[in-house]
């Protein structure tokens, strides 16, 4: 645990005070009966499995249709919402990926990093307190360019320091699917996105309950040898009738600092977290559904500072949700959506130990930090999400035709001492909002899908203020002209697509001097222009059933992209010694550090992925190849800091005892991206096994960089000192499930 958790645990109410207490002796309970349970239920495991096809037809269901449940279906036939139309990932006109529960469980994920692992353009950026996450999609993260949304609700929090600019915290155990939109073809979904979109979907009732049961409860422990980590998990259920259910989800983890692969620890890489989840489907009638829910999550770790604990760090969100959908089928022009969400995030930081070689931003002076000394980051966002997509037919052309509008406000408020590192986060209010429409047209090969979006945005500082707006346009066409054989499943799609991010409070009102190590000033830059993404999009889908066998299925999707950020926006040194760069001496050495615009960021790339699947067992292959350089107003051109490596993953798993026994593998090759000098070439290799015993035991079983790889994250070579990642990591799971 870190240092005062027991304290802070004492303080933050019943459900925080005794949640540690609750996960441990459910931890107790969870090995107990899985021990229990394996022994008897092993032997029981041939008599009480079912082949698919006739558990199906016991249940009610045809034995046919029980069959095409389990199989012919893949990982990218799965149901999304990348055009708010209920379209799966294969049919999509768009780079998009979808990440079911079984995927999930599959990763046995600790953080979300895992939870994306191996997605083509997507690389999870964190230091060593591995929890708070940053998304780089396509090369681009940081101030909103990357939206993250959890259940509807924006995640918004910023701790402005070396490395990460923006993070997200999420449980891993209290999600159900990830979905991944990469580029701006995503701006329905909200103002900025200009690299992508993440959302995180939590788990429903109706998920967890099995057909026929009006109740439902599990426990889950697992064991990590890397840190030495525990996680427990018990998950309830109950279905009150046809219209009302209830889930609720309690986790806690519990991780010391793990060793990366020359076996040395790295600091501040412990954790403990208590995460909790209420979620209630209500159906007023047959055409609406109504969704409240609520996630809280308390985290708590330590930074390190000349390898000694120097900071105590202590978060707490809680994101309020409400879903509101209304259809009707005899009116086509219907399907109604509400979200409203509130997500408040606090995280206070307080030093350990004096801390000398300080600096009052204000004065230059030095100073030393006492001990306890507090800085307290507050963000709290609201969100509003409406719109409507209406089915029609004109001359033989079907429309889908959404339109709405968003908004989100950010509330920032930073305190702490003078030489703390308050100043780097200013506080201040943000709003950004707009209204979209787009029409999907459908006309027997052909698919068009053209679209605008309105964007605002408002920024209020302590001393200024700051505006702007702007239209941007998307247009797609898609063809499907091909009938013979093995070319039917062949589509071809080419996107354009504009978005809109406007300047951060962080990026616009930053002011004072550097606290630590040398002293110099950040200059404010209200003058930002907002980021203008242009893309270009070319790719394919395909999908082929009964290649090798009547039972198999392959989906291929692949996209080449070219983005130009115009005006984009990134951290420059100023030298006092240039009359014309604005910057006066003000502190130790003569330079200055302000945001600002470039005339753009050049960004190219091609993204692969495929799902192959059958009876026998799944392979997948993705691969993803990024460059992306920056150019100045006087034309001269530099590297990008934020391109990720190059990957190539590849993923194979076999099933046995009708789909009880899974086992597999995944190898992931890292290559070292271009103008990068701390990033090296690395290749992981991860196993896998997953064995249910009987419907109430399930056991899984992962190894993680199975050769101990040393390896660092090439997005961390912007933080102060490399970051490595975790070496050879076991980990052994058990989860029991009761319902009737």
């Amino acid at each position: 645990m870190g240092v005062g958790t027991k304290e802070r645990s004492e303080q933050a109410g019943d459900f925080y005070g005794v949640g540690g207490t609750v996960a441990k002796t459910l931890a107790v309970l969870t090995a107990s009966a899985a021990v229990t349970a394996l022994l008897s239920g092993a032997s029981l495991a041939q008599e009480t499995a079912k082949p698919a096809a006739q558990a199906g037809a016991q249940n009610g269901q045809p034995a046919e249709a029980a069959k095409a449940d389990t199989q012919g279906s893949t990982l990218l036939d799965k149901i999304m919402l990348i055009s708010r139309t209920g379209e799966s990932a294969i049919k999509a006109l768009a780079s998009v990926s979808h990440i079911d529960q079984e995927q999930l469980e599959r990763r046995m994920a600790t953080t979300p990093n895992e939870m994306l692992r191996g997605v083509p353009g997507v690389t999870v950026q964190a230091d060593a307190r591995r929890t708070a996450s940053s998304i780089n999609i396509r090369g681009l993260q940081d101030f909103g360019r990357v939206a993250v949304i959890v259940d509807g609700a924006r995640q918004n929090f910023q701790r402005s320091d070396h490395g990460t600019q923006s993070t997200f915290y999420i449980d891993p155990e209290l999600i159900k699917s990830v979905d991944v939109i990469r580029g701006p073809v995503a701006n329905t979904y909200g103002s900025g996105a200009i690299g992508g979109v993440v959302m995180f979907d939590t788990k429903d009732a109706e998920d967890f309950l099995k057909p026929g049961e009006t109740w439902a409860t599990s426990l889950s422990g697992r064991y990590e040898t890397n840190g030495k980590g525990w996680t427990t998990s018990a998950t309830g259920a109950y279905k009150f009738n046809d219209n009302f259910d209830v889930l609720g989800n309690i986790v806690y983890r519990d991780y010391g600092d793990y060793k990366d692969g020359d076996g040395n620890k790295v600091g501040g890489s412990g954790f403990d977290v208590l995460s909790g989840m209420l979620k209630s489907t209500i159906r007023p009638t047959e055409n609406s559904t109504l969704k409240l829910g609520w996630i809280g999550n308390s985290e708590s770790w330590n930074e390190i500072s000349g390898g000694k604990p120097a900071y105590d760090l202590d978060m707490k969100q809680n994101t309020f949700t409400g879903r509101y959908n209304l259809t009707d089928e005899d009116k086509s022009w219907l399907d109604l959506n509400v979200n409203l969400s509130y997500n408040k995030a606090t995280l206070d930081q307080t030093s350990l130990i004096p801390l000398g070689g300080r600096f009052d931003p204000i004065t230059g002076r030095p100073v030393t930090l006492p001990a306890g000394s507090k800085t307290t980051y507050d963000i709290g966002t609201f969100g509003i999400d409406v719109w409507n997509t209406s089915r029609f037919e004109t001359s033989g052309i079907n429309h889908e035709l959404t339109y709405g509008g968003d908004w989100v406000s950010d509330d920032v408020e930073t305190t702490g001492l003078a030489a703390g590192d308050a100043f780097y986060t200013p506080g201040g209010k943000r709003n950004v909002g707009g209204a979209h429409i787009q029409d999907k047209l459908t006309w027997e090969w052909l698919e068009v899908i053209a679209g605008l979006r309105y964007d605002s945005y408002s920024l209020k500082g302590s001393t200024s203020e700051t505006s702007g707006d702007r239209v941007s346009p998307r247009i797609t066409v898609g063809v499907s002209p091909f009938e013979a054989p093995g070319l039917s499943g062949l589509q071809l799609y080419t996107t354009y697509a504009e978005g809109y991010r406007s300047p951060s409070l962080t990026e616009t009102f930053i002011s004072g001097l550097h606290p630590a190590g040398v002293s110099f000033p950040f200059l404010p830059n209200p003058n930002l222009k907002p980021e203008t993404g242009k893309t270009w999009e070319a790719g394919l889908n395909y999908t082929a059933d009964g290649i090798f066998q009547p039972d198999d299925a392959l989906r291929i999707k692949a996209a080449y992209f070219n983005n130009d950020v115009t005006d984009y926006i990134s951290g420059v040194q100023l030298s006092a010694f240039d009359p014309t760069s604005g910057c006066r001496r003000g502190g130790m050495i003569p330079i200055c550090y302000q945001y600002q615009n470039f005339a753009k960021a050049k960004i190219n790339g091609f993204e692969f992925e495929s799902v192959y699947d059958a009876a026998w067992g799944f392979a997948g292959l993705s691969a993803s190849i990024i460059d992306g350089h920056t150019v100045s107003y006087k034309g001269v051109r530099a590297d990008l800091t934020t391109v990720p490596s190059a990957q190539v993953a590849a993923q194979l798993g076999f099933r046995f005892f009708e789909d009880r026994l899974t086992v597999g593998g995944e190898v992931q090759y890292n290559g070292k991206p271009e103008g990068n000098a701390a990033a090296r070439d690395y290749t992981l290799v991860n196993a896998f096994a997953s064995y249910k015993a009987n419907d109430n035991l399930k056991v899984d079983f992962r190894v993680d960089n199975i050769f101990d790889v040393k390896y660092a994250n090439p997005l961390n070579a912007t933080t102060t000192s490399t970051i490595y990642e975790p070496g050879v990591t076991f980990k052994l799971g058990a989860t029991m499930r009761f319902g009737g």
